[in-house]
């Protein structure tokens, strides 16, 4: 009995994640991101850069897989030599990105822009407005104050540099899971994660989605470092305190993104009916584990509800409902009439009571058959962009989008403004990038290593989280790209060697 209840478990993981997962792989692959030329759907076409990415990419591919010196020098450097090519392109990432930050750090709307606000004022009715309705955003707003007022600065370009930093920090922690995992793997880490970097524009976007970041690889690294590293217990007992602090912080600075952990709590549950543990050492762990993040709630709650630094009344914050009545409207996403109706009622149960009815009325309307076409819809929003809905939000960036193109600074802003010239170039890029990222985990299919199926089931989870809440564009899956990465890494080996054999005929 317990067998079955294990297989069944596995397979409904796997069958889940590959439904999902192709469907993204198919709705990005066939993204408008992709229009060469002029881009009627996105409004950003392409030019020359893009062309010659093209023809050098191609050149590059049939170059290699035709001409036997040039791939023996290809493997001689990438692979032979690949911890220090993977380091050396790294470090460049690291690199480009603080000269794209220095260059690039214009103010950000949206919640973002609220956040950053409240650092100079704290007085404004509509700002004490916003928090009472948004709580969820105020620790990471007390954390930047802390942060002005360490480092005795408010600017948009510290923030941006923290936030490059934070990144960088998540990305070394997923390298670090990965070295514990299969050392062997660790440069294939270190190229996906470098290449990621130097697509990321999100950096000078101070905001929770790219600040839960280390903290969500931190919970992940701890996990992998527990139960797969060969540790004594002098070092896996800290690690289990750091996880649970790790687990609760994220919560507070993005309540969805403990979706992993859910996600690691199921997988342990499932192989209990297939792996003889030892219970001693598991009880022991998950009490460290259990005990740490009760009192790092009870402590950091307190914090919070307790914090003087800006007016608020949580009583008027959004239910939860809000949220998924949101996420069956439009195009799954923000909907500025509920927003506003959330401020215009008298009490909760009014907000509760409204979004209930709509969510209703929008289901109702839909039918089954209509809203099981409209999360199609939704997923394809969701997940298809490889830009992360890069100026996608209102009032994204504020001030003047359309920038000059002389000098250094104006050709980079050019890739990144609304009117940005070459906005569709880096569209492009970003979204050749997102397939390829894409298809290193697709294609790794027979793998069912416990660890690959718990991020899978990671992975669902924030799929399915997106497709029930407020979704509608795909920086919601920035939370969720630790478990990506580190999937990803382990499987693009298996991934290349498949892909190559497709290309043996070429050498037979």
């Amino acid at each position: 009995m317990k067998g079955k209840f294990f297989n069944f478990g596995n397979r409904l993981i796997r069958y889940l994640f590959y439904f999902l997962f192709l469907l993204t792989f198919y709705f990005a692959i066939t993204s408008p991101n992709l229009i060469l030329g002029d881009n009627s759907v996105t409004g950003a076409g392409t030019t020359m850069y893009t062309t010659v990415f093209i023809i050098l990419s191609l050149i590059l591919l049939v170059s290699f897989f035709t001409y036997n010196e040039f791939a023996d020098f290809i493997k001689f450097i990438f692979i032979d030599r690949s911890l220090i090519t993977a380091s050396a392109i790294f470090g460049i990432a690291i690199i480009v990105q603080i000269v794209f930050v220095l260059n690039v750090h214009p103010v950000i709307g949206f919640d973002a822009g609220a956040i950053h606000e409240a650092l100079s004022n704290t007085t404004d009715a509509e700002l004490r407005g916003y928090y009472s309705l948004n709580p969820n955003n105020i620790p990471a707003m007390l954390v930047q104050h802390q942060l002005a007022m360490f480092f005795n600065t408010k600017s948009w370009l510290f923030f941006d540099l923290v936030t490059t930093l934070l990144v960088d920090i998540s990305a070394l922690l997923n390298i670090g899971s990965v070295m514990i995992l299969a050392r062997r793997k660790t440069p294939l880490a270190i190229y996906l994660h470098a290449v990621w970097l130097l697509l990321f524009p999100m950096i000078i976007v101070p905001y929770t989605d790219t600040w839960v970041l280390p903290l969500v690889s931190l919970y992940f690294f701890c996990y992998v470092l527990l139960r797969y590293g060969d540790f004594y217990w002098r070092v896996k007992i800290p690690t289990a305190i750091i996880f649970g602090m790790a687990v609760i912080s994220s919560y507070f600075i993005k309540p969805s993104s403990i979706v992993g952990f859910i996600a690691i709590i199921l997988i342990e549950f499932l192989y209990l009916f297939k792996e003889r543990k030892d219970l001693v050492t598991e009880v022991i762990f998950g009490s460290v584990i259990i005990l740490t993040m009760v009192p790092t709630y009870l402590i950091e709650n307190h914090q919070i509800e307790h914090q003087d630094y800006i007016q608020v009344n949580t009583a008027r914050s959004k239910p939860m409902i809000n949220f998924i009545n949101m996420g069956v409207s439009g195009d799954g996403g923000y909907n500025a009439k509920d927003s506003l109706m959330m401020a215009e009622l008298p009490n909760r149960k009014a907000q509760i009571d409204y979004s209930k009815r709509m969510l209703k009325k929008r289901i109702g309307k839909m039918g089954p058959f209509g809203y099981i076409k409209f999360l199609f819809k939704k997923h394809r929003n969701n997940t298809a962009d490889g830009t992360f809905a890069w100026i996608k939000e209102g009032h994204f960036i504020r001030g003047n989008t359309n920038p000059s193109s002389k000098g250094f600074r104006g050709k980079l802003r050019n890739f990144v403004y609304l009117y940005g010239k070459n906005l569709g170039d880096f569209r492009y890029v970003a979204q050749i990038w997102w397939i390829v990222f894409l298809a290193t985990i697709v294609l790794n299919w027979r793998d069912q290593t416990k660890i690959v199926q718990t991020l899978r089931l990671a992975i669902i989870g924030g799929f399915i989280f997106l497709l029930i809440f407020e979704g509608g564009r795909s920086r919601y899956l920035i939370q969720f790209l630790p478990a990506m990465f580190i999937l990803a890494s382990l499987s693009i080996d298996k991934s290349w060697n498949w892909f190559k054999g497709l290309f043996s005929w070429v050498n037979d």
